[in-house]
C-alpha cells in the first residue's frame, strides 16, 4: 500500500455542518475504496496568499490515507474538481521520510520552535567593546588643535 496525503481547502461561507459534511464525504469515499485513513486533520481558517473565487480566506483540510492502489486518485480528483465547495486542493504521494514526519508532528517531536532570549553577555561583538571604550575616552581633538600640536612637535 502508498501513502498519499491530500490537502484541500473548503469555501468558508459554508455553515459550520456543511464544511465537516464535505470532509466527510471524502473520508468515506475513501474508505469504500479500501484506503485506510492514518489521520484527518482540521488545520481551521487561513488567509490566502491570493483570492480565489473572490475569497480571501479558506478552511484547510488535510486527509492522510495508504491507498492499495494509484487509479482511485484519478477518481477522487475528479470528484474534488468538481465540487464546488472545494476551491482547491493538491494530492502528493509520501515517501518513507514524509510519513514519519507526518508522524512525528502528530506525536508532538516536531512543531514550532521557541526563540530562546538573547542576552547582551552571551554575544561577543567587537563594535559593542570598542564603542564602550570609546565613551570612556576624552572627545577627539578639534582640526586646528590637533594641526596646532603636530606643528608643536615639529
Amino acid at each position: 500500500m502508498k501513502n498519499y496525503e491530500v490537502t484541500f481547502i473548503v469555501d468558508p461561507v459554508l455553515s459550520r455542518e456543511e464544511i465537516e459534511a464535505t470532509a466527510q464525504t471524502y473520508v468515506d469515499h475513501l474508505k469504500n475504496e479500501g484506503c485506510q485513513i492514518v489521520h484527518v486533520d482540521e488545520m481551521g481558517l487561513r488567509q490566502l496568499a491570493y483570492p480565489i473565487n473572490r475569497r480571501t480566506s479558506g478552511i484547510y483540510y488535510c486527509i492522510e490515507f495508504e491507498a492499495p492502489n494509484g487509479e482511485l486518485i484519478d477518481v477522487m480528483e475528479l470528484a474534488l474538481r468538481r465540487d464546488e465547495r472545494i476551491m482547491r486542493f493538491l494530492t502528493a504521494a509520501l515517501d518513507k521520510y514524509g510519513v514519519k514526519y507526518n508522524a512525528d508532528k502528530r506525536a508532538g517531536k516536531i512543531g514550532k520552535v521557541k526563540k530562546k532570549a538573547k542576552k547582551s553577555d552571551d554575544r561577543k561583538d567587537s563594535r559593542r567593546d570598542n564603542r564602550k571604550k570609546d565613551e570612556k575616552r576624552k572627545p577627539a581633538p578639534k582640526k586646528e588643535e590637533a594641526a596646532a600640536k603636530s606643528e608643536e612637535e615639529e
